[in-house]
């Protein structure tokens, strides 16, 4: 079961604010917990996990078989923000580095971007592979998947007599220009919840189709999170989200930290990290409040990143994921020229060598002035981060509410959009066009 400590943030707070904050956590969770908060009507994911019908899952699972069955290697799955990096982040830490298995379709990403680029290199690939797809969208209209989805779909309408079978939609249940087509053409079609917003919709068919197509079990991840339901919604003291919530917010308000990096020691997490800056990040960030979501993956990044953290602004404290057991076993070997001078590790595994440098940074961090929260996990593998993923939002609601902003809106998103639109000229957008035009 997943583990948190903040013994290294002891030297940094007293225990009177610890009281003072867990009781704060306390009251934010009971909002959550009673759903009279703000953002309430976006709590559907405090359940899903523990309620995702078997059914469901079976649909899944006949998608991704009857694709393997007409050969389709590569899935391009098109979404953007919470609609794309729950399933990248779960992709990523469960695939092999450089090797696929080819056992399952092969999972890319579209639709998070307006590169030009991008998208043509996309085709390249697609030219090589048999192809479906699965675009995410509520709304069917967000520029950027909706400019992805024309373009993939195009492809597959011309090179494939079977088109309809092999697009896949993730939309709202009744209305949006995405279910109209879906309609229309009699794709395949799952739901994307009222209830659940996008940053909270990696347990949802938003997340678990993509994953259950790249061929990971998802209920182990249903399972994984479903264990940490009762855990993380009760009002113990020893609710390891409610105890993250609580120091964070403590480290924010009376320590001045701004800032929280969120560490990781195994590459196949830093997809994790990314999606764990747009839960905090977009949840948090409003009414001029927040604290900065940042990321670094060690031990690379201590040769870019770690002389800030070791010596700069003292702004930030660090979130370590720590992994207990690494998957694969590697021992460094002896040479008899020792011209690197590393004989004194011969015999020791690989991963031995990554603990203490992660012990060693944590050591060298506090000194520097850094706290340091740690969460633990027993392995990467869908029950540990299925783990994780549910952890982190039920921490992200309680921590919103302490912060006192709604957790579950995004007004600020908004902005950029409408300057975009204005500029590319769409109808109805003249007045601000001209506006802008005038001040660029």
């Amino acid at each position: 079961m997943l583990k948190f400590s903040s013994v290294r943030c002891n030297s940094f707070i007293n225990n009177a604010d610890v009281v003072k904050y867990v009781a704060k956590a306390k009251d934010a969770l009971a909002v959550l917990n009673d759903e009279t908060g703000a953002g309430n009507d976006f709590l559907g994911w405090k359940r899903i996990a523990s309620s995702t019908p078997e059914s469901l899952i079976a649909d899944f699972e006949a998608i991704r078989d009857k694709w393997i069955a007409k050969g389709v290697d590569l899935v391009v799955v098109i979404g953007i923000g919470g609609s794309y990096l729950g399933a990248k982040c779960a992709v990523e830490a469960f695939k092999h580095n450089f090797i696929h298995s080819g056992k399952a379709p092969e999972i890319v990403f579209a639709g998070h971007n307006l590169s030009e680029d991008y998208l043509a290199e996309l085709e390249d690939y697609m030219n090589l592979k048999n192809v479906a797809t699965i675009c995410i969208s509520k709304s069917g209209t967000t520029t950027e998947p909706a400019v992805a989805f024309r373009l993939v779909k195009a492809y597959i309408e011309a090179k494939y007599a079977d088109a309809k079978e092999r697009i896949v939609a993730i939309t709202d249940a009744k209305k949006g220009a995405l279910k109209t087509l879906a309609t229309e053409q009699g794709y395949a079609s799952f739901v994307i919840a009222d209830n659940v917003g996008g940053r909270f919709s990696v347990l949802s068919p938003v997340g678990l189709l993509p994953i259950c197509v790249a061929g990971y079990d998802i209920r182990a991840l249903l399972k994984g999170a479903a264990d940490m339901e009762e855990v993380c919604l009760s009002s113990s003291e020893e609710n390891p989200s409610l105890q993250y919530a609580a120091i964070r917010n403590l480290l924010y308000s009376e320590n001045k930290k701004s800032t929280e990096v969120l560490v990781t020691y195994n590459p196949k997490l830093t997809f994790f990290a990314e999606w764990w800056k747009q839960l905090f990040g977009e949840s948090e960030g409003k009414d001029c409040k927040g604290i900065y979501p940042a990321s670094v993956a060690f031990t690379t990044d201590l040769h870019s990143m770690g002389q800030f953290i070791q010596d700069g602004s003292r702004i930030m404290f660090e979130t370590v994921i720590s992994v207990e057991n690494a998957a694969r076993k590697v021992v460094i070997g002896k040479d008899e020229a020792n011209l690197d001078g590393l004989n004194f590790l011969a015999g020791k595994r690989l991963e031995h060598c990554n603990k203490m440098a992660e012990l060693g940074t944590k050591l060298a961090h506090i000194d520097g002035g850094v706290p340091q929260i740690e969460i633990s996990i027993e392995k990467i593998d869908e029950y540990n981060i299925g783990q994780l993923f549910y952890f982190f939002e039920a921490a992200c609601g309680i921590s919103g509410y302490m912060l006192g902003v709604n957790p579950f809106n995004q007004p600020g998103v908004e902005a950029y959009k409408k300057n975009m639109f204005a500029l590319l000229e769409k109808p109805g957008y003249e007045a601000q066009a001209a506006a802008l035009k005038a001040r660029l």
